[in-house]
């Protein structure tokens, strides 16, 4: 009785011994890598639970992620010949993984060196086609673009393709760092003159339109005024014209009262004028009579 219970424990250890050898669980984050002494036979992408032949196959795991690594600061050659301290870090995804195995190994290490390499040419090839200043000044898409039109194709033979390639520090000799800052200060400034030549330039046109403008509003305003001034006096000759047919006794009379309202009674003003003068006849008489 006891050699046939040990017997089924036993053959139920061997049976879950070679179950457990037998299957394999991959994740959504993993690449499956299946070995038959040493040589690929499978490469699994799909999540879930899947089997292997026990004691003879094997399995390895590898990212499916994008995986970012920093590398620490490198010395590039600028088109002057300038050294520039550049710090980056790449982003990478693995496309092809058994190509990845065969190239590195397995060995993650091994494939960070590697890649590191193939951008750092990327990035000696880049920088060495510009200056210092255009470094520095470089717009980031045009810059990582032709980092990875010259890496991208180097980095398939790793079975990975790279995301990106950043730039995180551009650093500059102290021997050179001066001289480069002063002549990005004196093109600024440069700049900076022309624009302010050309608002110049803008604000004199302006002005001279604005000046144009004014002087025909008021030459227009003028001409009107005096068009309307000479209707006016026209109106008026007109009005007084007629008052002097009705009654040229009382026109004369009241003509001669707004000559005395406006030459008489002010303190300061001083009148030479004869007493037997027509002036005076209405204040001599009512009528206006000697």
């Amino acid at each position: 009785m006891n050699k046939q219970l040990y017997l089924t424990v036993a053959l139920a250890v061997v049976g879950l011994g070679v179950l457990s050898q037998s299957l394999y669980v991959v994740n959504e984050t993993d690449y499956a890598v299946t070995f038959a002494f040493r040589d690929i036979v499978g490469v699994t992408s799909e999540a879930g639970l899947h089997w292997r032949i026990p004691f003879i196959e094997s399995t390895q795991r590898y990212e499916k992620r994008i995986m970012t690594r920093n590398y620490p600061s490198e010395q590039f050659l600028t088109s002057e010949g300038k050294i520039l301290n550049v710090d980056f870090y790449v982003k990478w995804r693995i496309t092809d993984v058994a190509q990845y195995y065969r190239a590195t190994g397995g060995v993650d290490e091994t494939g960070s060196t590697r890649l590191a390499e193939i951008v750092k040419d990327g990035l000696k090839g880049t920088i060495a086609k510009r200056t210092i200043q255009q470094v520095v000044a470089a717009e980031r898409a045009e810059f990582i673009s032709d980092v990875l039109a010259f890496a991208g194709e180097s980095v398939k033979e790793l079975g990975v393709t790279l995301v990106d390639v950043r730039v995180k520090r551009i650093d500059l000799p102290d021997d050179v760092s001066e001289s480069v800052y002063n002549r990005m200060r004196s093109d600024f400034a440069r700049q900076a003159a022309q624009l302010r030549a050309e608002g110049e330039e803008e604000a004199i046109k302006i002005r001279a339109e604005a000046d144009r403008q004014r002087t025909e509003i008021l030459s227009a305003a003028a001409r009107d005024a005096e068009k309307t001034r000479g209707e006016g006096d026209e109106l008026a000759a007109d009005a007084y014209a007629h008052a002097y047919q009705k009654n040229p006794e009382f026109y004369a009379f009241h003509r001669s009262l707004q000559a005395y309202r406006e030459s008489l009674g002010r303190e300061s003003d001083v009148m030479v004028v004869s007493p037997d003068s027509d002036f005076f006849k209405y204040l001599k008489t009512p009528a206006g009579g000697h």
